[in-house]
């Protein structure tokens, strides 16, 4: 199914930079503003285990589920979606396949420090893995710092108000607010 002219906008980072909450910020500032959009946590796309034969990395899996995801959303109006993932601004050309027809694509990569990030993770992850999402964290930075194209822009999260960082993220994408 070809669609008209979309707008995504990638919403990259670090585990604890703050992309699940300015999701969600964006999308209650587009909401005030009657924006229409939809939101998807990229995150749930690729739940699964063992991975998929031949898709160890799941890349398949998420292509598949967000293009599901985004034909229903298209049928009934929707041409804005806002994607939240750690990798989601390293796969631009992912989310134009997934949403069909001419995508415009804003990437956003948040940024934190590693004492923001070791603070905000400890108010959720209680359980065993702390240390190593700490770690996968770490890694994550340097693989997003090193990889992400030119096009994305580095928005720093450390010290900031989430609705501040939203409003700055949303005129980058030009959506009327």
């Amino acid at each position: 199914m070809v669609e008209e002219h979309c707008e995504a906008l990638l919403i990259g980072g670090r585990s604890g930079s703050g992309k699940s909450s300015l999701g969600w910020e964006v999308s209650a500032l587009l909401q005030e503003a009657s924006v229409r959009h939809c939101f998807v946590e990229g995150d749930f796309l690729d739940q699964a285990y063992p991975a998929p034969e031949g898709d160890p990395s799941r890349t398949i899996l998420t292509e598949d589920n967000l293009a599901a995801l985004w034909r229903n959303f298209a049928i009934r109006g929707y041409r804005r979606l806002i994607y939240t993932n750690a990798v989601s601004v390293l796969e631009g050309n992912l989310v134009r396949r997934a949403m069909t027809g001419e995508v415009r694509v804003v990437g956003v990569l948040l940024t934190a420090e590693d004492e923001t990030v070791r603070r905000r993770l400890g108010y959720r992850e209680v359980g065993s893995q702390f240390d190593a999402h700490l770690q996968r964290s770490a890694a994550m930075a340097e693989l997003l710092d090193a990889k992400s194209p030119s096009w994305v822009k580095r928005v720093p999260t450390d010290g900031r108000h989430l609705a501040e960082i939203a409003r700055e993220v949303i005129a980058m994408t030009g959506w009327q607010v």
